[in-house]
């Protein structure tokens, strides 16, 4: 498993995951890899931090850290119950084509995280920029379909 994060700036680092993705270790990805990168972002404390309705992103000890570094970032409320329209997967969904699209196709978990990280980095800015750029529109259309099914 891997995790990441992008903003209309650059794409965020890749993270691979060992581990079932809990709330400790979902709370270290976010402290010790989100935050920095956010501070160096936004510093002035205008950025905004979207994370969907994942277990552990709704963990006490998650919601406490990020309470505590409120003055750093905006973090998006994500209802309960709402349709998934986090803009990273269509993020996924390139690194997926371009994985299966590898010859040969990689044949072990080393060649498959490289084959990741390397079409991660060969997403295109203007492809991240439109997606956070498409946010407003996606919203709308959500709050149009009172939180029913969308084309996103």
């Amino acid at each position: 498993m891997v995790w990441g994060t992008f903003s209309w700036h650059d794409l965020g680092p890749l993270i691979r995951v060992q581990q079932c993705l809990n709330s400790t270790t979902y709370l270290s990805i976010v402290a010790d890899q989100v935050h920095p990168v956010m501070l160096m972002a936004y510093p002035n404390g205008d950025g905004f931090f979207q994370q969907d309705n994942e277990p552990c992103h709704g963990a006490r000890i998650v919601q406490e850290w990020f309470q505590e570094h409120e003055g750093d970032f905006t973090l998006l409320r994500w209802l309960p119950q709402s349709p998934d329209i986090n803009p990273i997967q269509h993020l996924w969904d390139e690194v997926k084509r371009a994985s299966r699209q590898l010859v040969p196709q990689p044949s072990n978990l080393t060649e498959l995280d490289s084959a990741i990280h390397q079409a991660w980095c060969q997403i295109p800015r203007i492809t991240f920029q439109h997606l956070v750029e498409s946010m407003p529109r996606r919203i709308a259309t959500v709050l149009k379909a009172k939180g029913g099914p969308t084309k996103y």
